[in-house]
């Protein structure tokens, strides 16, 4: 794909790229550690709302700027003044879903640390990959709070509920090969090769049938909430549409020319 034509910014808390189909967004406020305030998740919801449009773009990497933090956390100077209103509208939250249910794949690029905040939205991502001087934790009850955007449910589903339970109530931090053994990261690299991994995984995504990829996501994600049997119903569905799709018959037909495919996302 071409670099893309679409607007992105410029944003005050962030920096990004599109190149080859893959949009690059980076959280850049290293002097606090990427931390997340109020204008970081106005930038994100924008730059995602501008990227779900693009047709051009096929696929999202977060990361942060800097080699000490993919985000380490909210910012506590406006978490001191946060009250009950701000829980009840749940913006962190809403915003974390709107990751999590992004039509395009997307993937975190983790370097550094990423805690509260910074955990809760790479675990919102459909892949995780880490840097080995990555480290991942939930430390919000170390300020008699809870990860709550997501951080209580997302973490239980990826890792299994007692080390979810152990992790959050002490605030323990795993490192990159702990957060790879118990489920939490896909792979870990070398700093300096995460955003190479990141892209080529990326790249690797794109050469499939982009209407197949998105729908997977799709049943997976549905799946993770229902039985078994309700999870098989919309996966059925969802393959009867592919099987009906232009995307199914060029597919088919490339492998059995020995040709590359040429998707359209129909």
């Amino acid at each position: 794909m071409e670099a893309s034509p679409a607007a992105y910014g410029p944003f005050e808390t962030l920096l990004t790229e599109v190149t080859d189909g893959v949009l690059l967004v980076t959280f850049n406020r290293p002097d606090v550690r990427n931390a997340i305030n109020r204008q970081v998740q106005l930038d994100l919801r924008a730059a995602l709302e501008t990227a779900r449009s693009d047709d051009t773009v096929g696929a999202v990497v977060l990361t942060g700027a800097g080699p000490k933090a993919f985000i380490a956390g909210a910012d506590i100077a406006q978490v001191a003044g946060y009250t009950k209103d701000t829980a009840l509208a749940s913006d962190l939250q809403r915003l974390f879903d709107l990751v999590e249910d992004f039509p395009k794949p997307t993937i975190a690029a983790v370097n550094g640390f990423a805690l509260g905040g910074g955990c809760e939205i790479a675990m919102a991502c459909d892949i995780r990959i880490a840097a080995e001087s990555a480290r991942f934790g939930l430390p919000e009850t170390a300020l008699s709070v809870l990860p709550g955007a997501g951080g209580t449910q997302r973490l239980g589903r990826l890792v299994g509920t007692g080390r979810a339970i152990e992790m959050i109530l002490t605030g323990r931090m795993v490192d990159a090969a702990e957060a790879e053994r118990i489920g939490l990261v896909t792979a870990v690299v070398a700093p300096d090769e995460l955003l190479a991994a990141a892209r080529s995984t990326a790249a690797t995504i794109l050469a499939r049938g982009p209407l197949a990829t998105r729908l997977a996501k799709l049943v997976i994600r549905a799946g993770m909430d229902a039985d078994q049997r309700t999870g098989q119903v919309v996966e059925r569905l969802a393959q009867a549409v592919l099987y009906e799709s232009e995307d199914k018959a060029e597919g088919t037909a490339a492998f059995l020319a020995k040709r590359p495919p040429r998707f359209t996302g129909r």
